[in-house]
């Protein structure tokens, strides 16, 4: 199979759905990234990586280190900027044009021969409107190519105690919950990957526990996927035959 990761920024497709496109590339699938942004509006580093304006360019070797530990096949950026974050974390999107990113996405998905997307969930997991956008852009591809016989996966479903509730889409139920434990170490060594937003990636549980957190404590050893639209089987009956999933 030929699968597509489509997110908005640059360790997205590392920290919501490392671990589901990682086990896909060792059981011998084809995973092409897809990237809206190059990051250039996040974080820089604790101590900075470089000064704002090289943060792209710096972001963009991190993903292509992080796509390589991840065993993904080729790596794309859209030329969109991602806006500096506001005052109090306020957040942007990256663009409003839909149909322009859907376009784009499109002769992506043709490149390719895609057969699965895998992309942002229908909140944007905590709200983020950059991922909205793209929950929008995929959505719009199928109803302009409401033929296709693409399937739809949204990471970060939402199930019982889940380890990460912060990241949930509260209205996407999950389909399937994914125990990546036997690719923990190809997730782990893709969020280092991303020097830039490692400080960030820890400061969440640093302060829930009030003590100093490795950034292998904070990776998740399950994720839960929410199947869309396509055949639900397609994805999960690969995930069957390595029998790390619970239904």
């Amino acid at each position: 199979m030929n699968i597509l990761s489509f997110f908005a920024h640059p360790d997205d497709e590392t920290m919501l759905a490392g671990g589901a496109l990682a086990l896909l590339a060792m059981l011998g699938h084809s995973v092409h990234y897809l990237v809206c942004t190059r990051g250039e509006g996040g974080e820089m580093g604790e101590p900075p990586v470089c000064v704002q304006g090289e943060l792209g360019k710096y972001r963009t070797i991190e993903t292509i280190n992080a796509v390589k530990a991840l065993g993904g096949k080729t790596v794309e950026f859209l030329d969109y900027i991602d806006p500096i974050v506001g005052p109090d974390n306020l957040l942007f999107t990256f663009s409003d044009d839909i149909e322009n990113i859907e376009t784009q996405l499109s002769k992506v998905v043709r490149k390719h021969h895609i057969n699965s997307i895998i992309s942002h969930g229908s909140n944007g997991e905590y709200g983020h409107p950059a991922h909205k956008t793209v929950f929008q852009s995929v959505k719009l591809y199928f109803e302009v190519n409401n033929n296709s016989d693409i399937n739809w996966y949204t990471a970060q479903a939402n199930y019982p105690n889940p380890i990460k509730p912060h990241l949930i889409n509260k209205d996407d139920p999950a389909s399937w919950i994914l125990d990546i434990k036997p690719v923990i170490y190809m997730k782990i060594n893709a969020a280092k990957a991303h020097v830039s937003q490692n400080a960030l990636f820890v400061r969440r549980s640093q302060k829930e526990l009030k003590r100093n957190v490795s950034l292998e404590e904070v990776i998740a050893e399950e994720e839960a996927y929410y199947w869309v639209r396509g055949s639900k089987d397609d994805l999960l009956s690969t995930f069957r035959e390595s029998k790390n999933i619970r239904e």
